[in-house]
């Protein structure tokens, strides 16, 4: 369980969102399943600009993305997790884009000098909230996994 901030004016606009409040529940859960990600029992309850969610899902990895497309949107500043997940993973580190930031200079300054070339494992970690890797926007939450 964790509380996420996330920029609110930065993100997919959904409709009946504005950068004072969320979209309603019902959008957001669509959100959520355009991407394809699954949780049992998700339920999107929203407060103003907080959101929280719950229910079961298979991996850290899914949840982290639950988590990123819900937090993605204009409108949602916090987005309060109470997910159960089944099969533990090493949690993400996320990362907020700055103005001028590529993957390949997120790779560098997360991995470290030399490391550039781990900007497709950022990509792949993103997928499918991220559709091409030039496609990222300041304000924007990644998921940032470990080094395997």
């Amino acid at each position: 369980m964790g509380l996420f901030s996330f920029i609110k004016e930065a993100g997919e606009r959904l409709f009946g969102a504005s950068e004072a409040k969320a979209a309603s529940a019902e959008d957001l859960k669509k959100e959520v399943e355009k991407h394809g990600l699954k949780a049992d029992g998700l339920s999107i309850t929203v407060d103003g600009d907080k959101v929280k969610v719950s229910g079961q899902t298979a991996s850290t990895e899914e949840a982290e993305k639950i988590i990123l497309a819900l937090g993605n949107t204009i409108g949602v500043a916090e987005v309060e997790e109470q997910l159960a997940v089944i099969r533990e993973t090493p949690k993400a580190r996320m990362y907020t884009v700055k103005k001028g930031d590529t993957l390949w200079r997120i790779a560098e300054e997360i991995y470290g000098r030399g490391n550039g070339t781990r900007h497709t494992a950022i990509f792949e970690a993103n997928r499918p909230m991220l559709a091409h890797p030039d496609k990222i926007y300041p304000g924007q939450v990644l998921r940032i996994p470990p080094l395997a």
